[in-house]
């Protein structure tokens, strides 16, 4: 066993650094990379310069359903809430053309 991958929380007490990963999570430290654009991640980036530029939403919608939130797991509430505005900005844009065709059939 390696002397220097102690995971015990006493070596820290001496000054050595203990290794968050363990031997049951290989990958658990796979994640310390922080997120794109300023940590928020492209779904919440998306989200926010959405209401500048709705067709980010429809952008971060397309990388939900073909899952990129795969590469990682963070992304997903982000681009889950990107895909939602987009719904709700589709659902808007349908109705108020539903009523300019309404308005325009009867003056």
């Amino acid at each position: 066993m390696d002397q220097r991958l102690s995971t015990d929380a006493m070596n820290h007490t001496n000054g050595n650094y203990v290794r968050i990963d363990g031997p049951e999570d290989p990958e658990l430290g796979m994640f310390d990379k922080p997120l794109p654009f300023c940590g928020c991640g492209i779904g919440w980036f998306s989200l926010l310069l959405g209401f500048v530029f709705p067709v980010m939403w429809y952008y971060a919608a397309f990388l939900y359903f073909y899952k990129y939130y795969d590469k990682d797991p963070r992304e997903r509430s982000g681009l889950g809430a990107s895909a939602v505005a987009a719904s709700v900005c589709t659902v808007g844009v349908l109705i108020a053309v539903i009523v300019i065709v309404i308005k325009s059939l009867h003056p």
